[in-house]
């Protein structure tokens, strides 16, 4: 088990209020890993291996001039998710980085954003180089405003 998963099965097993406190740590501590995941406050919700939630608050440090999520909080969000489910998932053998990024923007972010980072264990099993997780973010009313890829590049750890 990675150290971000552990870390998150302890923080979220903490016994006050069914581990709200423990994921309002953890969101913050890994917060800190890329200052920029700061910017949004991110609230993780759902840490596991192959999939990643996390909650991007609508607040005015967020937002555009007509009031919704700006696209690049948005790209925050996506990459924290992201950077998240890469480090619960990937094989102990390997390593990863990313190495690029394509999203649309599908309607206007105008509520919380959830911001989701999938993939299937076979991708990483069988990573010798490109992997693409996709990533999306809903709205509180379920429209999806945004949705893409963020595409790593896995390689062996160095022995």
């Amino acid at each position: 088990m990675s150290q971000v998963h552990s870390l998150w099965k302890t923080a979220t097993g903490l016994p006050v209020v069914g581990g709200v406190v423990g994921k309002r740590a953890f969101s913050i501590a890994f917060a800190q890993k890329a200052p920029y995941f700061a910017t949004i406050h991110p609230r993780f919700t759902v840490i596991e291996p192959n999939h990643v939630e996390l909650v991007i608050p609508k607040r005015r440090s967020v937002q555009n001039h007509i009031g919704t999520v700006h696209a690049i909080a948005l790209c925050n969000g996506f990459e924290a998710a992201m950077g998240a489910l890469a480090e619960v998932t990937i094989p102990s053998d390997k390593r990863w980085i990313p190495k690029g990024m394509e999203v649309s923007y599908t309607a206007k972010a105008s509520s919380d954003i959830t911001c989701i980072a999938e993939t299937t264990q076979e991708q990483w099993d069988n990573a010798d180089g490109d992997l693409a997780v996709k990533v999306k973010g809903v709205r509180d009313d379920g429209t999806v405003v945004g949705e893409g890829e963020i595409r790593l590049w896995v390689t062996p750890k160095n022995k």
